[in-house]
């Protein structure tokens, strides 16, 4: 008989230390114990779903959505999609924060100043009979001052409904050459005239301390807008939505691919 070889059993590495403590079961702390809600009937209250997909939005509303989303699908000519190419958010606030400066006077203070008027009239002093500098508003009286050039700056808002309204208006600013640009929200230039909404503004002069500051929007806004001819050349829409544009995308690879083989196939 051969004597018995001793076999030397292969040690095995041990785990990693992280999956060491996790084998590990934790003690439960007995202060905290588990209590799962039961959803059954006459169990804990349902929690509140949400709902924002099937909520039924007012009719306005809908309205507002569809025709957002067909001002993007169709096409549109440059006169129409110019209005889409509005100022930034700081030149925004910088010029509405001019304009803030030569907001009209309410009808209590235009009260206010006739009476002062009509008492200083009355002592027999002089009043002073000149106008405030003040923003000028209303379609018709705004073109009247762009014909007479006495507009310095024009004011239109992008979302003037109907767009028939103003859209010849840049137009004219160009062939009187007058400077003018497009602002986000008709509300904004509301505010400044106390109106709910305003079509356009215009400001025919300022004070000396303005004069600089208003040159200097002038001056960029008549490149952004007077002399780049590319607003009046570029069409707008025709943006797809983002399923139509996965199809156009497949479609198009999958076309590629089958160029591509044919290469090959020529080529062999």
């Amino acid at each position: 008989m051969a004597p018995k070889q001793n076999k030397q059993k292969k040690k095995v590495a041990a785990p990693p230390a992280a999956l060491q403590k996790d084998a590990k079961k934790v003690k439960k702390n007995p202060l905290f114990e588990k209590a799962p809600r039961s959803y059954r009937v006459g169990a804990a209250i349902q929690p509140k779903p949400n709902l924002s997909r099937v909520v039924k939005w007012p009719k306005y509303v809908t309205l507002q959505r569809k025709k957002s989303i067909l001002l993007k699908r169709l096409k549109s000519p440059p006169a129409v999609n110019q209005f889409n190419n509005t100022i930034d958010k700081n030149q925004a606030t910088q010029l509405l924060r001019l304009l803030k400066k030569y907001s009209p006077e309410t009808k209590d203070a235009k009260k206010q100043r006739l009476l002062s008027m009509a008492k200083a009239q009355e002592k027999g002093q002089t009043a002073e009979t000149k106008k405030p500098l003040v923003l000028k508003y209303g379609l018709n009286h705004v073109t009247s001052l762009i014909e007479s050039k006495q507009a310095k700056l024009v004011v239109i808002p992008h979302d003037v409904d109907p767009l028939e309204l103003v859209i010849w208006l840049p137009a004219l600013c160009r062939k009187k050459d007058v400077p003018y640009c497009f602002i986000k929200g008709k509300s904004r230039l509301g505010q400044l005239v106390h109106k709910k909404t305003a079509s356009v503004v215009a400001l025919t002069s300022v004070k000396r301390e303005d004069q600089s500051e208003l040159e200097k929007l002038c001056e960029n806004f008549k490149a952004s807008f007077n002399e780049n001819t590319d607003h009046r050349r570029r069409w707008g829409g025709g943006v797809m939505g983002l399923k139509s544009q996965h199809v156009t995308m497949k479609r198009a690879k999958a076309k590629e691919i089958e160029e591509q083989k044919k290469m090959g196939m020529h080529i062999g």
